[in-house]
Formats: C-alpha cells, structure tokens, sequence
C-alpha cells in the first residue's frame, strides 16, 4: 500500500470535493494542492480554492503560501511538494496530490531535473508580445518541443525558449522528456468527464463566482502596490476580469472569454492527462463525485 496517491482530472470536475470526502472517509490522509494558481494568496474565488468550511477540518497544504506579485515556478513547487511530503510521512500519514496542473504533477511524480532559470534571456522574449511568432521561432529551434505545445501557450512557449536559447540545448534534450512514462510507486486517478459535462460545470462555476464577489477580488488584486505576477495576470478568469478593470472590455465580454478560454484549457488538460498511461481512469457522471469515494480508495488501495 502506498502512502501517497494522486487524484486528477480536468478543471471543474470535482477534484476537490471528493478529495475532502476521500480523506474524511480513510482518516489519516492529507492533501496536497498541485494547482498553480491555488498557491497565490488573495487568488481564492477564481481558483476555486476551498475554504476554510469546504476543507471539512482534513489538512491541506500548498493554497495560499505565495504573494501574487511573486513568480512561482515548477520548479518551486516541485521543491515545495518533497518537503510537505517528508512532513507528512514524518507524522505517519498518507498524502493526496490534487490538482490538474499537468506538468506540476509530472514534476513530482517523475522527480523531473528542472532545467535552470535565464533571466536575461527570459526578459528579452518576454518584450515581444507575438506569442505566435516566437513559437514559430521555437518551431525552428527546437521542433520537437514546439511541436508538444499549443502555438498560444505563451507560458510554456517563452519557457522552452528560455531554456533553448540560455543553455544553448533543445528545451526537449532535457530530461528523458515528457514523452517518456516510468513505472512509479505511486497510484495515479484520474476523474473522465464528457465535455458537455465539463463545459457546463465551467460555465455554472463562473456564474457562482461572479455572485460570490469575484470581480472585486480582481479589482483588490489590481489595486497591490506591488501589482501581479504576470504568471498570476494569466490565470484563468484574472485575466479577462483584469480586462475588464484595465481596458474597459465589457463585463459580460470577459465573463464569456472566460469561459471559453477555460474551456479550451479543460480540453487540453484532458489530453495531456491521456497520454499517462499509468493513470487508471474513473468515470464521473451527472450525478457528481458524492459516490465515488469508497472506488477511489479502493484504487488508491486505502
């Protein structure tokens, strides 16, 4: 029986909640946020962080340990993760990774060498606003990295370049690659949705958001003297609210990029989740997570 299991899915699928159920159910379990935008304190609503009430007195860690104007990288999160980890054990407890940050799982469960960080160069990439034409410039450097990424994925696109052009080797030469699925000790679950499902469960969660106030945790965001990370500027929903704050686009216009970007995400979430072939899929239908605490333990072997 392992002592560490990872729970997984596309955004909106429930991931949460049936953590919390999970780990009241088996009783010694704890929860680790593998979400990269759940870390950023004062980012709650939007990330969909639970609260205090929602956690049901089970442990998490990794929500809310970073200030929004700072970088937090995987990297950070990677050595963040082995330390709550070690903790953990220490206590005699069993831990659940949680979150539908992709390469931020990976990370841990494959214990990737982290390429290393080019600030300079990062800053003169971080200058042209052509997301495009720098992965076209990536296409050229390095096919085979440009070629495992969304031509939009700004984040991903201006890191690979980073690395290419800083260390002077393809972003793809380092590491066995993300192609590459080693055995591990650690069972992996994930939650498969239909996307109608998926896409309205996005849509209903935007609506409860905006009801519960967060436009104007946007606006207090956007009023820190510090500002935002521009990795915090590009989280899901901040984004087109910041917009909306910053450039007058209409509400109801940022709302609904919202939702279509978010959308999008969830679609590629899912197919970067399905090239793992170690994760055993579990169905989630209509009827939500509430039933599928004792087959997930039962994955788990808890």
């Amino acid at each position: 029986m392992s002592d560490v299991g990872v729970l997984i899915g596309p955004t909106a699928s429930g991931k949460s909640a049936l953590a919390v159920a999970l780990a009241a159910a088996v009783g010694d379990v704890e929860i680790v946020s593998m979400d990269s935008m759940a870390v950023y304190r004062g980012m709650d609503i939007g990330t969909a962080t639970p609260s205090m009430a929602d956690r049901g007195g089970v442990p998490h860690h990794l929500l809310d340990v970073v200030d929004p104007w700072c970088e937090h990288t995987v990297a950070d999160h990677q050595a963040m993760v082995n330390e709550v980890l070690a903790d953990i054990s220490g206590r005699g407890h069993r831990a659940l990774l949680v979150g539908g940050t992709g390469l931020y799982v990976r990370a841990v469960v494959d214990r990737l060498s982290i390429p290393a960080r080019y600030p300079e160069v990062r800053a003169a990439l971080e200058a042209d606003p052509d997301t495009e034409a720098l992965h076209r410039r990536l296409s050229e450097l390095d096919p085979l990295a440009a070629s495992r990424m969304e031509p939009m994925n700004r984040r991903r696109i201006l890191r690979a370049l980073e690395v290419t052009l800083g260390s002077g080797m393809p972003f793809s030469a380092h590491g066995p690659g993300l192609g590459e699925h080693a055995p591990v000790s650690w069972p992996i679950i994930g939650l498969e949705l239909e996307r109608p499902l998926v896409d309205r469960r996005i849509a209903e969660r935007y609506a409860i958001q905006m009801e519960v106030g967060f436009l104007d945790e946007v606006r207090t965001l956007a009023a820190l003297p510090e500002g935002l990370s521009p990795t915090a500027r590009q989280a899901l929903g901040y984004r087109e609210l910041l917009s909306h704050i910053e450039q007058g686009v209409p509400l109801e216009t940022a709302v609904t990029e919202a939702i279509t970007r978010t959308r999008r995400f969830a679609r590629r979430q899912q197919r970067w989740f399905r090239r793992d072939p170690r994760i055993q899929w579990i169905s989630v239908d209509e009827a939500g997570t509430s039933g599928l605490v004792s087959t997930v333990a039962t994955a788990l072997g808890w």
